[in-house]
């Protein structure tokens, strides 16, 4: 099951554009994937995976394949 998260939330770039090397991470930080255009949350406590792979995670930890292929947002509510 995949939810669209774009459904709940607005997202919004963080500025400046953190380094891939040092992804941040948060309760209201999110990674997109620029591969196939899903987000994910930077620490999933539930399953959760983009559909190319390049993001896949649960239990608060979130592995990233590719870093460069990721554009951290933030979320807010809509």
């Amino acid at each position: 099951m995949s939810i669209d998260m774009r459904k709940i939330y607005n997202f919004y770039p963080v500025e400046p554009a953190p380094s891939a090397a040092n992804l941040p991470t948060g309760g209201d930080l999110y990674y997109e994937c620029l591969d196939c255009a899903a987000v994910v949350n930077s620490v999933p406590f539930i399953k959760a995976a983009c559909v190319c792979g390049n993001l896949q995670g649960g239990a608060g930890k979130l592995s990233v394949k590719n870093p460069a292929q990721v554009r951290v947002v933030r979320g807010k509510l809509k």
